[in-house]
């Protein structure tokens, strides 16, 4: 299928409910992503438009690569493992047992192979999610808390230079930005943008330092340069645009997932790719995704 510039085009008419969190698996040519509510991990191969699916134990906000093949996964409980050779998810690690009305739900890997996410109120009403930070030291995944009072944590994405954190809470049309230490410590949160029309979903920079944003109902990828300028949109056939991945050879093809969650009847008819999965090409190339570092003893075969 040939792709256009900033023109995007279905690829599948995919239903997902909750299609969320692309992610671009060079060395498979091929994208994962997650359907939250359909509770699936899906594989699309841009080759030969394969899709292969397994079926997760419970919802899935993210799934993130490891640095030996596998992949970490967010579930409701907290983190696991995911072997896609087997299907097999094992538990990892336990985020907010104190909470239990909270869920994971967004995610990035740092330049440094450390992981970054939020969790959010599954309700969507109380400001109890928070932002938290995970590395892998001594055998362990160390998870370290760094910002609260999220109501739909999103995001969350680093700058290509590593310096600058953002992540987003949904409701508030808030775009945060934080500065990143060497350590990974993060400080000097401030208000990065603030969206006009719909709210912004997941966040990703490109190899400029831009960030693009899905928009929930808003029908578009929001754009914005460095210093929280805004760039022309990207509008889709749908409302509800939940985030993208810069992949390709040369990562200038963009991959877009898009919900069907919360559109009326009358809304799925006049959008009946809402769910599917969406590419086009772009000028300004992303970053290549990072990988979730472990130690070398700590590699699974």
């Amino acid at each position: 299928m040939e792709l256009e510039h900033h023109t995007p085009i279905c690829l599948s008419d995919f239903r997902a409910v909750l299609g969320e969190g692309p992610v671009w698996i060079a060395a498979e040519k091929s994208f994962y992503f997650v359907d939250i509510i359909g509770r699936r991990i899906h594989r699309y191969c841009v080759e030969n438009g394969a899709l292969h699916s397994w079926r997760a134990p419970n919802r899935t906000g993210f799934l993130l690569p490891v640095s030996d093949g596998t992949f970490l996964a967010g579930l409701p409980d907290g983190l696991h493992r995911f072997n896609v050779k087997t299907g097999y998810f094992e538990s990892a690690c336990v985020i907010e047992a104190d909470e239990p009305d909270n869920r994971l739900n967004d995610g990035c890997i740092d330049q440094k192979g450390r992981l970054w996410f939020g969790t959010m109120d599954d309700g969507e009403s109380r400001n109890s999610g928070a932002l938290y930070r995970v590395e892998h030291k001594k055998g362990e995944l160390s998870v370290s808390h760094w910002d609260s009072g999220y109501t739909v944590s999103n995001g969350p994405t680093v700058s290509p230079c590593g310096k600058v954190l953002y992540a987003c809470d949904s409701p508030q049309k808030l775009i945060y930005a934080f500065d990143i230490s060497a350590q990974g410590e993060l400080t000097n949160k401030r208000i990065f943008a603030t969206l006009k029309k719909g709210y912004p979903d997941g966040v990703v920079t490109d190899s400029e330092g831009n960030v693009w944003c899905g928009t929930w109902g808003g029908g578009q990828i929001t754009r914005f340069r460095p210093d929280g300028t805004e760039m022309p949109p990207i509008s889709l056939p749908v409302a509800n645009v939940t985030k993208l991945a810069f992949g390709g050879d040369d990562y200038k093809t963009v991959f877009v997932t898009t919900a069907r969650k919360g559109l009326t009847p009358e809304e799925l008819e006049d959008q009946p790719q809402a769910g599917g999965i969406f590419a086009f090409k772009t000028d300004i190339a992303g970053n290549p995704q990072h990988s979730f570092l472990l130690e070398p003893d700590e590699v699974v075969r």
